[in-house]
């Protein structure tokens, strides 16, 4: 699973993507990050449940191990792009690939920065780039309906006729200037139209990067912009790529006193890892024992079964049941035995549908 960083030139982006694979979570003990391509990084979920778990298990040799997935930073983007401006077909075809954006947005005032198109104007980068992503859909939709449209309209060929009656519904959502997320598509509409990788039809998480003395009481200072993206029913975050960059070059004890002397809680880069996350629909399932604890992403919805396939095509193969905890209530006694003692170990067939945060013991056979 892929998040695609866009954003218009310098608003951060690839100091965002620096950030993410190489201090992301730095506080918590031992994982690592890893950068697997020049623009392409590995990044671990920051989660308290698997660090208590850790501490539950610990026993001076137990591993840690954390769910990722890939962020993937695309060449920055300018006003053409859907016509083949600057890296603009680059661009298109990178973010056709990805599974959800994250758009990076311009919300700092740093003069040495070079800014391409003048004044501050957050709301009018965030257009800039969606209207370059809607017209390069509309271009493939276009050839899309062409392709479909006779043979839908013989009546002969009920596929043709369900893929059409898709393409139209995003059409005629591009062509009145909405994004093709706009168009009310069924989930079976959206595999009729996934071949197109539609880029306005992906989830999408604004990073507002801001001034350090902006943060604290974001809205405040920016009311219009986070007005303009809650009409838009999306997710944002607020981060400070400076204040990041600035840590990278702290050790882990000088990094909590900067943090303490900002005089605010800062959130940062974690949670925007936890929103990206989030915005792939994934939820996380939890192994632990001695020798090592580990998160694992999984769809939501997922059934046992499938997650069970996760760790191991041999456990899915041989499923017989899965012992299930849920984490809120093994916090409270950390311990296996206790919890057996309560009822609280449940044991679940291969079609239970998964929970975030649920603690699993696979039994199997093959």
């Amino acid at each position: 699973m892929e998040v695609g960083i866009v954003g218009l030139p310098n608003v951060g982006k690839s100091t965002t993507f620096n950030v993410l694979t190489k201090t992301a979570g730095a506080a918590v003990a031992n994982y690592e990050f890893c950068t697997i391509e020049p623009n392409v990084g590995i990044v671990a979920v920051p989660d308290e449940r698997l660090d208590f778990l850790y501490k539950t298990y610990n026993d001076g040799k137990t591993t840690y191990v954390p769910a990722t997935f890939k962020f993937v930073d695309i060449a920055g983007l300018v006003k053409g792009a859907s016509k083949g401006e600057g890296l603009g077909n680059k661009f298109l075809a990178n973010i056709r690939e990805v599974d959800a954006i994250a758009h990076v947005v311009r919300v700092f005032t740093d003069p040495n920065v070079v800014r391409t198109t003048g004044k501050l104007d957050p709301q009018g980068d965030i257009e800039t780039i969606e209207t370059e992503l809607m017209l390069a859909d509309l271009d493939s939709v276009t050839k899309g309906f062409q392709k479909v449209e006779r043979a839908a309209k013989s009546g002969n060929d009920k596929e043709s006729l369900k893929k059409y009656e898709a393409l139209k519904k995003v059409k005629d959502a591009l062509e009145s200037g909405m994004p093709a997320s706009a168009a009310g598509l069924t989930a079976e509409e959206k595999l009729q139209v996934k071949e197109l990788g539609l880029m306005s039809l992906k989830p999408v998480l604004y990073v507002l990067n801001t001034d350090e003395d902006k943060i604290e009481g974001f809205e405040k200072h920016f009311p219009e912009l986070v007005e303009y993206i809650k009409k838009r029913k999306a997710e944002y975050v607020v981060i400070s790529a400076k204040i990041e960059g600035e840590m990278m070059e702290l050790g882990e004890e000088e990094r909590k006193e900067y943090l303490k002397e900002l005089g605010f809680e800062y959130k940062g880069f974690a949670e925007f890892i936890r929103h990206a996350y989030r915005l792939l629909d994934l939820i996380t399932f939890l192994t632990a024992g001695a020798q090592e604890v580990r998160a694992w992403p999984i769809r939501r919805d997922s059934k046992a079964e499938e997650a069970a396939g996760k760790i191991h095509s041999d456990i899915q193969r041989g499923f017989i049941k899965a012992d299930v905890m849920k984490f809120e209530e093994f916090k409270k006694t950390a311990d296996e035995v206790k919890m057996k003692e309560m009822g609280l170990v449940r044991s679940e067939g291969r079609d239970y549908i998964m929970q975030d945060g649920d603690i699993v013991y696979f039994k199997f056979n093959v």
